[in-house]
């Protein structure tokens, strides 16, 4: 179990962190404005993410903008690296510790959680899948902080200290993900930190310059991968809610977004991955 001086003496250890100087933390404070979102995921405790990938991601967008996406997994597992494959298409950066030693993954994960608050002060929401009370000094360290922490974990796999460490509003199990994205869809048919707004025409047009960008990179022209690239492209872009139609409404998710945009013909769309259309494949 890891505890708070157990938890620093062993991040201090593995070379992971460096503090930022409080300059370049200041810096950082002024000079980013919007709340961010960090995902951090140890697949062998909650290999029921299989298949909810998406919906993960867009559970993140609705609580601000996704900084980091890091799923961890041991490769010496056939079960593991399936699921691995396939986050890995929707853009999740999917990092294999090997090491068969206890916790090995654990503290990899929380180094790399620590080290990515140390930098990004805007990093404001961590959410964290594991229902293992080995995270309970990470989650400490979190907190104090300033930092949002939510808990997905596997039925069955859940510590009930944890949940309380985190509180009830916290803490939701995997296989909830679908209904919860459902619900904030509901909820919060808008972002009121979105200000910028273009139409679906603009938008089409930046999905079809971001895919040409990154087939011309030669990366995987996945849903996550092109929304960072049209966030890059156009300023006015902020996402999937910051896209008007012409009838004034709104999408609930960017996969609703693409949805539409395939119908239309502007795009093909094949296993998570877009294409161009033969003809803008010609042009």
């Amino acid at each position: 179990m890891c505890n708070l001086l157990n938890l620093s003496s062993s991040l201090n250890n593995t070379g992971y962190i460096t503090m930022p100087h409080s300059d370049q933390s200041s810096k950082k404070q002024t000079s980013q404005q919007k709340n961010y979102v960090g995902i951090f995921a140890d697949i062998q405790n909650v290999s029921l993410i299989k298949g909810k990938g998406h919906f993960l991601l867009e559970f993140a967008q609705s609580k601000g903008r996704i900084d980091c996406k890091n799923v961890y997994y041991n490769s010496h597992y056939i079960n593991q690296v399936c699921t691995k494959n396939e986050l890995e298409i929707l853009g999740i950066k999917c990092v294999d510790v090997p090491d068969h030693s206890n916790n090995s993954a654990d503290y990899r994960l929380m180094a790399d959680c620590v080290k990515a608050v140390a930098f990004n002060p805007s990093l404001t929401t961590i959410i964290l899948l594991s229902g293992d009370w080995d995270y309970a000094g990470l989650i400490c360290i979190l907190k104090s902080l300033g930092k949002k922490v939510k808990i997905f974990a596997q039925r069955g796999s859940e510590s009930p200290k944890l949940i309380k460490l985190v509180g009830n509003d916290n803490f939701h199990f995997v296989d909830e993900l679908p209904q919860l994205v459902a619900n904030t869809n509901k909820t919060q048919p808008q972002n009121t930190d979105i200000v910028s707004q273009i139409n679906y025409k603009e938008a089409i047009e930046y999905l079809i310059e971001a895919i040409k960008i990154a087939s011309m990179q030669g990366k995987p022209t996945v849903f996550g991968r092109i929304d960072r690239l049209m966030r890059q492209r156009c300023a006015n872009y902020q996402g999937y809610l910051s896209i008007c139609t012409d009838d004034g409404k709104k999408f609930k998710s960017f996969s609703q977004f693409i949805d539409v945009a395939v119908k239309d013909g502007k795009v093909q769309k094949q296993n998570q991955k877009l294409f161009l259309t033969d003809l803008d494949t010609a042009a």
